[in-house]
């Protein structure tokens, strides 16, 4: 009988048996399922086996937290089950195949926006402050405010007017496989100095046109648009392009390709762009805009407001709250404005605040406290994953008291119109992003966000909460896990201080993208962005994990710690490539010594973060001592608890 047998058995039984299971893999720290009916799967259970440390479901996929042994949890769990194992790229392929032909179009949308965002948030928090700064101050010709604002434009316009439509093409070819630079190159003729700008068709006469801003081809003609701000328009043109090169690629000899397929794909991609599908994208762009408008700003707003108020939370947890962004840069152009986007700062404010409710309950949890501090903090900075995957919906009570929280709030700002000048920062600093005229009655919906949540989770989490312990009352009974014992070593190895494995900047690991290592829900820990491609082992120790791929590395430390370097995200995915590894499972390690060799650079070429999170997965506690750069084997960088 294996060490997980038993647990291998239940979690069998609780995900609703082999014939609930349409596909199973999993990666450095998880199972990930693809379940035929997801509603079978007994999630109270599941967690509740000693080897499992989490769930939850994204994108499709049924994902249970094992740790840093679950390979060895994967081997026993499929023997059980009798069923062969999938790639990770075939688990989200099968994942997708599970879901609706809308859910599929809104995963796609979704996937497209998640690499820009951090340039919306960046050019929104400019829009903002310009847009304070209009308001509040006169701006006189020759002055420090007046220069800094004309200044701040160029950043702006780069984001939102430019940036977009090349952003999405880019965005687009990478997440299908085709080349990123010809992305980039068509979204650059969507917004080329050569064509009217788009926010000045509306004031062109029908007789300025030809000759100067007209493709005419003696047969036909075409006017000479520019797709500024566009984003339908984009995205047509981005998949018109992708399955060009595809299909060029299986019709054109290898000897060929180099030639042929970039110059036929691009060429006729453009030409698509410009005379069908940049005037279609245009229209539809108008038609949902008008839609969405009519929801928010007609009769019955205040009903759109509670729905959305309320639903949005649980869209995160899909994975397809990026696609907003696309409607919230269509009103944007459109109407000068968002209403949508002050909802969704709303969304997030309110689940932070639950956060808060479970802090207060859990004060005399430290460990609780480590997880619930900087989860709330990040939440109401706008990055709401650690918070709801991390705490309130392993709780559950405090998600639907966000979401409560959020409804009413968002009925208070459709109510009265609040309106953002653009995307923000999705959390408390969003306020700077609202016209000024509408910043006391988003701070009113704001106080609701606040307070609800707040209230209603200590209300009803002092009936499930141990005031003494911070624990679940039905959980005061659980068996404390065994001590790790130590492996045999010197006492100067026992009593090694962490060196940094290697160089790069630190930072907290509450700041990596995904939310399993920045919730803490394997344990607690830093994140490195490492400037050079060697990794060392921080401790002396056994390397307990060693993943075929290379990209990850577990050590049990000679003083019984259990450290997990995790190198880049999703790199799983590149199988090995880029990795060059020098030790496996099984071999003693001293501090210091070379764990993998990375190529840094082939990494980034295939749109993976390199950013290396550093997990003590025995539950350690860990004081970040200093930000920035670091050196490999620095021992000054952590204080462990």
């Amino acid at each position: 009988m294996g060490k997980f047998t038993e647990d291998a058995t239940k979690l069998l039984e609780y995900v609703g048996g082999k014939e609930n299971i349409n596909a199973i893999t999993h990666c450095v720290t998880r199972m990930r399922f693809v379940l035929a009916d997801p509603n079978k799967a007994n999630i109270k259970k599941i967690e509740a086996l000693p080897s499992v440390k989490g769930t939850f479901t994204q994108a499709g996929q049924f994902q249970v937290i094992i740790g840093n042994e679950v390979a060895d949890f994967y081997k026993e769990f499929t023997s059980i089950a009798g069923i062969e194992g999938v790639s990770k790229d075939a688990a989200k392929n099968a994942a997708k195949d599970n879901q609706t032909p809308l859910q599929k179009v809104m995963s796609n949308i979704a996937e497209i926006f998640a690499p820009l965002i951090p340039a919306i948030i960046c050019g929104g928090l400019i829009l903002g402050f310009r847009n304070i700064l209009e308001t509040a101050v006169v701006l006189q010709e020759g002055t420090f405010l007046a220069g800094l604002d004309k200044f701040l434009w160029i950043i702006g316009e780069a984001v939102f007017h430019t940036g977009i439509p090349v952003g999405i093409c880019w965005s687009v070819q990478r997440k299908m496989g085709g080349t990123p630079m010809l992305g980039i190159v068509l979204g650059l003729t969507l917004i080329s100095g050569q064509l009217v700008n788009a926010y000045g068709v509306a004031g062109m006469a029908a007789d300025a046109w030809a000759p100067n801003y007209t493709w005419n081809f003696g047969f036909a003609s075409f006017r000479m648009i520019g797709y500024q701000a566009q984003v339908i328009p984009a995205i047509l043109a981005a998949f018109t392009l992708a399955y060009l090169e595809r299909f060029f690629k299986k019709i054109v000899p290898q000897v060929l390709q180099m030639i042929l397929v970039p110059f036929c794909s691009l060429l006729l991609a453009v030409m698509a762009a410009h005379f069908v599908l940049g005037p279609i994208g245009w229209k539809v762009g108008e038609w949902v805009s008008a839609f969405v408008m009519a929801g928010i700003s007609g009769n019955l707003r205040v009903i759109f407001g509670a729905v959305f108020g309320f639903f949005y939370a649980p869209l995160v947890i899909t994975g397809l709250h990026h696609m907003s962004n696309a409607i919230d840069l269509q009103l944007i152009n459109s109407t000068g404005g968002t209403m949508l986007w002050p909802m969704i700062a709303l969304s997030n404010i309110a689940q932070g605040s639950a956060v808060a409710g479970m802090s207060y309950l859990q004060k005399k949890n430290a460990k609780a406290q480590e997880v619930n501090y900087p989860s709330m903090i990040s939440c109401w900075l706008g990055v709401t994953e650690p918070a709801m995957f991390g705490i309130n919906l392993k709780y559950q009570w405090p998600f639907y008291c966000a979401m409560v929280g959020s409804c009413l709030a968002a009925v208070i700002s459709t109510m009265f119109g609040v309106t953002a000048a653009s995307i923000g920062v999705g959390g408390l600093p969003g306020i700077i992003s609202i016209f000024p005229q509408f910043m006391l009655i988003f701070a009113i919906a704001m106080l609701v966000a606040l307070v609800v949540p707040f209230v209603l989770t200590v209300m009803i989490g002092r009936k499930k909460i141990n005031p003494e312990t911070g624990d679940l009352y039905e959980n005061e009974t659980e068996e404390e896990e065994e001590p790790v014992k130590a492996a045999e070593f010197t006492e100067a190895q026992k009593n090694e201080t962490f060196a940094a494995p290697v160089s790069g900047t630190v930072m907290p690991v509450t700041e990596v993208e995904d939310q399993v290592f920045a919730s803490k829900a394997m344990g607690d820990g830093i994140a490195i962005d490492p400037s050079e491609g060697k990794i060392y082992a921080p401790f002396s120790g056994e390397i307990t994990v060693a993943f075929p791929t290379g990209h990850a590395y577990g050590l049990k430390a000679a003083n019984g710690r259990e450290v997990l370097i995790h190198i880049g995200m999703d790199t799983v995915e590149l199988n090995g490539k880029g990795f060059t590894p020098h030790v496996k499972q099984g071999d003693i390690v001293s501090q210091g010594d070379l764990l993998t060799e990375v190529d840094l650079d082939y990494i980034r070429s295939q749109g993976k973060p390199v950013i290396t999170p550093v997990i003590f997965t025995d539950g350690t506690a860990v004081e970040l001592l200093k930000k920035g750069a670091v050196s490999a084997k620095d021992t000054d960088i952590i204080k462990l608890g």
